[in-house]
């Protein structure tokens, strides 16, 4: 038993050592001191008394990844409220299975709740990692003129569905409204590779120049965290010039 909660430890503090991008000496403390150096990186990179539970949450889910899942739809037997629902819709989301969080997410849409603005988000996002493109257009109309809508990943997720659809022109209206300073790295490398395709070498260009000139004055946090991207758009510059 002592074995396997160290191994749940070590993998834990490489998750959040990763996630949080900390120091490269703190995966060798958890890698060869596991039981040492997971005690000293939780004491002074992550514990207080107010996240021990959540820290005891995070390592259950990494194990046993269903376990949210499990729990939550035992919540909802008990007490079936909108907002347990959409709990449950937003954990099968997390695991990718989109047909049930699909499903739940509908259920909520139909309790009074025809209009809420995140339900209607998160089911763009499942229907289209689902590759139900049809629906994400069907839900992204609906929210379409909401403030919130606009430069969102709803809008950028409604503009690669039109592009699947073969609506080029409105896909890239959707696709450019995203292509906003300092942010959006990733969709905008998209919409680069999407001009591209459309023979829009002269714009495209001009987007990933601007990403790569923006990757210059970023911090080093986002700069390890757009590290693949950063990547990516240096080696599409190369391939265009």
């Amino acid at each position: 038993m002592y074995y396997y909660l160290i191994i749940a430890l070590q993998v834990y503090c490489v998750y959040h050592a990763y996630k949080n991008r900390n120091a490269y000496y703190w995966f060798f403390l958890i890698f060869f001191l596991p039981g040492i150096g997971c005690a000293i990186y939780l004491i002074t990179q992550v514990y207080n008394k107010r996240d021990a539970e959540k820290i005891q949450d995070e390592i259950i889910s990494i194990i046993n990844p269903t376990k949210k899942v499990k729990d939550l739809e035992k919540q909802l037997q008990f007490s079936e409220t909108y907002q347990n629902r959409v709990n449950l819709a937003d954990a099968y989301l997390e695991i990718k299975d989109y047909n049930k969080a699909i499903n739940h997410y509908l259920i909520a849409l139909d309790d009074d709740f025809e209009n809420d603005l995140y339900v209607i988000k998160q089911l763009t996002e499942a229907y289209f990692k689902a590759e139900n493109y049809d629906k994400v257009i069907v839900y992204a109309e609906k929210i379409k003129s909401k403030n919130e809508f606009k430069k969102s990943r709803s809008q950028f997720l409604y503009g690669l569905a039109l592009e699947k659809l073969g609506k080029f022109e409105e896909a890239e209206v959707n696709l450019k409204a995203i292509d906003i300073r300092y942010s959006f790295y990733n969709e905008r490398l998209v919409f680069a590779r999407f001009l591209i395709n459309r023979n829009k070498i002269n714009e495209a260009k001009l987007v990933l120049n601007e990403v790569f000139n923006e990757s210059k004055h970023m911090t080093k946090p986002n700069r390890k965290l757009f590290k693949n991207t950063i990547y990516e758009v240096e080696k599409l510059l190369k391939e265009i010039s």
